[in-house]
């Protein structure tokens, strides 16, 4: 006699089990096989054959994977309909330094610069305004123009050596104020002595500006270590001339009221060529200045970054400015 397990011997698992003739369909060994459909179930429905079921299960399944597929696709579609609708993100939404937000926050600081250079203007030509000879008469103030060089000096070298830790709109700001009663003092000077020199060289100024981003965006002229390194050099040897120069006017060692610019080199004024090939360093920092912009836009710099990028453009359009309205004064006081 097989052994086997105590439990399947018991009467809930044996043939003629009554509890096993109780659940529908069931036949003990030996009895004929229940035919299907039975005629009514448990809860009195009709009971429907396992094949069947399974069958009418997976048509379901897959009538609902087909609705659930087409509303993920319509879904997906209006979805993307939407981003392709919906405005590119701007600086604002990915807080990502970006040109258009650079040159707004440019525009925004020479507003600033517009606005206190007429305030040095009128605060240098406090006397009256002859139209007749069509300049300022009265007394010439200097103190907008030495507050104003002097505080924009100062406040560029905080702005720069402490940009590295943190930037700080505040003091651009203030920069740019100062440097406005700069520009507006010097620029209302030389007005005052040579009508007419400030539109020419404001003029200048913005073909300048015009023609270099005209190159740098069409590509025909671009940044590169070895331009950057004689630029360097150049501006060291320029900053020294120009200290140089201070010292011998302010100690007398040269009568020239422009100190060794006014040496002349074959009839052209020493301080002449050197303005122009000022001017040709100052076009190419405005080059350092664009792509300085252009990297930290497509490395994804911070977007307080874009402050740096405005205030670059500001002191080389400020310095460049200065350069022409120097090289016109020397070329129309030679005359």
């Amino acid at each position: 006699m097989a052994l086997r397990n105590p439990v399947f011997n018991s009467d809930a698992f044996s043939q003629d089990s009554r509890a096993a003739q109780t659940y529908p369909g069931y036949a003990p060994k030996g009895a004929p096989s229940p035919t299907y459909p039975p005629q009514q179930g448990q809860y009195g429905q009709p009971l429907t054959p396992p094949n069947a079921q399974n069958a009418q299960q997976g048509q379901n399944q897959a009538q609902w994977s087909s609705a659930q597929h087409a509303a993920q696709q319509a879904a997906f579609q209006s979805q993307m309909e939407g981003m392709y609708a919906a405005p590119s993100a701007g600086a604002l939404d990915t807080d990502r330094m970006t040109v258009e937000d650079t040159v707004m926050k440019t525009v925004g600081l020479f507003g600033i610069l517009l606005v206190t250079a007429l305030v040095g203007w009128v605060w240098t030509l406090g006397g009256t305004f002859d139209a007749s000879r069509a300049y300022f008469t009265g007394n010439v103030s200097l103190v907008p123009w030495i507050v104003g060089a002097l505080g924009a000096f100062v406040l560029s070298m905080v702005i720069i050596f402490t940009s590295r830790k943190k930037i700080r709109p505040g003091l651009i700001f203030a920069y740019a104020a100062l440097e406005g009663l700069f520009i507006g003092g010097i620029s209302a000077y030389f007005e005052a002595i040579l009508p007419g020199i400030v539109v020419q060289a404001t003029l200048a100024t913005l073909s300048v500006v015009g023609v270099t981003l005209a190159l740098f965006a069409s590509g025909k002229i671009r940044a590169s270590k070895k331009a950057t390194k004689i630029f360097m050099i150049a501006m060291i040897g320029y900053l020294v001339f120009s200290l140089l120069n201070l010292v011998f006017m302010w100690t007398g060692i040269v009568s020239n009221p422009w100190g060794m610019r006014g040496a002349e080199i074959a009839g052209i004024p020493l301080g002449v060529i050197i303005g122009v090939l000022v001017v040709v360093m100052a076009a190419y920092s405005l080059v350092l200045d664009f792509d300085g912009i252009q990297q930290g836009v497509r490395n994804g710099a911070p977007r307080q970054y874009g402050w740096m990028g405005a205030f670059g453009i500001m002191v080389t359009v400020v310095w460049l400015y200065v350069e022409i309205l120097r090289i016109i004064a020397i070329v129309r006081g030679s005359d």
